[in-house]
């Protein structure tokens, strides 16, 4: 068991507590989701359970945190292992040998497993996570929900009695993430595994969890049954936002628990056929481009034309060709076949740095272009690298849009995941790109933040910009864009207006629409319009 008592604790330099008087148990076997919104805590909460706070962060702690009878002020991390195994955000980042299987067994090395028990438990966790496969393959060359796996199969073998995971399906596609949530409820109801899991993709988790521990912002937290905290907080996922706001009672969880609500009266509209894009000259296009990685191509024969005005997600399994493909409109990859236009110009002669003056570009892990002290400076260098002036109005203004003006002298990298990527945004669109490139945006924001940077988004098109964002966030490409492209090893298997593509889609299609099979109906504000028509 966990017990978490009075517990306080702030960062070193930080005026006030990220966490304050916390008291609550984690019971043995238990399934417990973590949740609240971006910057409160919830990574905090979680380094506390295995001691990384405060042995290695610092700072000021208060309060006693026993894990199975240890107090955590006592032990040091590594003697926490045997009992508490942890999965960071970025399962890549955690790695420290090339091949899976040495992956596996450098924890239980470290921990002085005898050899024998070490192939025991090294076959034992292969099969556990379905990985056996993948036993002699670089790290390296893993999709991300291979990674995941293998770095849930490493703290596995430790034989903990805890699995702590920090957002484990945020870098993945909706395949991947229910891959790796049906192996943690496989290992928490056939081991007994007690599993703690903060994550913001409720929607992706909520059905698998015993308990729901909410951490607001004013410091209280909400702590019960997933149906009852979820009928108390505002972070809803959209199944359990439409419940609420039409009085389903019980909330349901899944889709098969909505559908029973779901009125059996209830007319199919008429299909609208949605336009293509204006074919007025597209801002940038893509013909023919062939990317290599070495001798695996990663893009075949892309052509593609991005429209003036246009939110235009790109979607795919890990691995399908996203990220590379955004990297190649801002020169960072150069294609070896095809062309790459931007406005017209080639951009084959022209280097990164004069490419940014006309191209945002946010990568997956936003603490990457983050390298100065203070937001402060991190605003100012953007703005003098776009030959802009940096005065403090200027950064000010640059931040709150972002709602991160109350940041301005933090250090980048010490922010929460959702904080670091509105931070990035803000960095990457100051002056006037006309191209914005996103790699995952939602990555660590909780739905008002999301809700935020849609309306954003929306807004930067509606200045004549256009705006590609590479994402595995259904909801998100539901909620805002024009246009769908889906990747598959590097080609372009369909594209299409989004109504069409994530409506009729077995994997990637939103959760109202997998609710209202057949309507069109995307999103919760559409679901609800529909049936205000028909109450009418």
């Amino acid at each position: 068991m966990i017990d978490i008592n009075q517990v306080s604790y702030t960062y070193p330099g930080a005026t006030r507590p990220i966490l304050h008087d916390l008291s609550f148990q984690i019971e043995p076997g238990e399934f417990l989701l973590v949740c609240g919104a971006s910057g409160v805590g919830k990574s905090t909460l979680l380094r506390l359970l295995n001691g990384l706070v405060p042995h290695f962060y610092g700072g000021h702690f208060r309060g006693r945190i026993e894990v199975w009878g240890r107090h955590t002020l006592h032990y040091q991390p590594r003697d926490l292992a045997d009992l508490v195994g942890f999965v960071v955000q970025d399962p890549e980042s955690q790695f420290v040998v090339e091949r899976v299987e040495d992956e596996i067994v450098f924890a239980m090395e470290n921990l002085g497993v005898p050899a024998a028990i070490m192939r025991r438990r090294v076959e034992e966790v292969l099969d556990q996570l379905a990985i056996a496969h993948l036993r002699h393959r670089h790290v390296a060359t893993l999709s991300g929900g291979e990674q995941q796996r293998v770095a849930i199969a490493a703290a596995l073998a430790a034989q903990p009695r805890v699995l702590v995971l920090d957002e484990p399906t945020s870098q993945l596609d909706p395949h991947g993430a229910e891959e790796v949530l049906t192996a943690l409820q496989k290992l928490n109801t056939d081991l007994g595994i007690t599993i703690v899991l903060c994550e913001h993709r409720l929607e992706r988790v909520v059905q698998y969890a015993d308990r729901i521990l909410y951490l607001a912002p004013d410091g209280t937290i909400d702590l019960g049954s997933p149906r009852d905290v979820l009928a108390r907080i505002d972070l809803r996922p959209p199944l359990q936002h439409l419940g609420a706001v039409l009085g389903w009672h019980p909330l349901p969880l899944t889709i098969k628990e909505g559908r029973r609500f779901v009125p059996s009266d209830v007319p199919v509209p008429s299909p609208v056929l949605s336009p293509p894009p204006a074919s007025s000259v597209p801002l940038a296009r893509l013909h023919n481009v062939t990317v290599r990685y070495n001798q695996h191509e990663a893009l075949y024969r892309v052509n593609l034309e991005l429209p003036r005005g246009q939110l235009i997600a790109l979607m795919g399994r890990n691995g399908s060709g996203k990220s590379t493909l955004l990297k190649t409109l801002i020169g960072l990859v150069r294609p070896v076949e095809g062309r790459v236009e931007l406005a017209g110009q080639d951009i084959a002669p022209l280097a990164v740095e004069e490419l940014a003056q006309r191209v945002a570009y946010v990568p997956q892990d936003p603490r990457s272009i983050l390298f100065h002290d203070t937001l402060d400076e991190e605003i100012a260098f953007s703005l003098r690298g776009r030959k802009l002036r940096p005065s403090p109005s200027a950064i000010r203004d640059a931040l709150s849009r972002f709602d991160i003006a109350h940041l301005i002298e933090h250090y980048p990298r010490n922010l929460s995941g959702g904080e670091a990527q509105r931070a990035a945004l803000a960095a990457s669109l100051v002056g006037d790109p006309q191209l914005i490139l996103l790699d995952e945006p939602t990555r660590g924001l909780d739905y008002q933040a999301k809700s935020s940077l849609i309306a954003i988004l929306r807004r930067l098109c509606s200045e004549g910009r256009t705006v590609l964002m590479a994402t595995h966030d259904v909801e998100l490409a539901a909620a805002c864009a024009d246009w769908v492209v889906l990747l598959s090893e590097g080609e372009i298997v369909v594209e299409g207006p989004t109504t069409e593509l994530l409506g009729n889609s077995l994997i990637f299609s939103s959760q109202i629409a997998k609710l209202f099979p057949g309507y069109g109906w995307l999103t919760v504000p559409q679901a609800l319009a529909g049936l205000g028509r028909i109450s009418d």
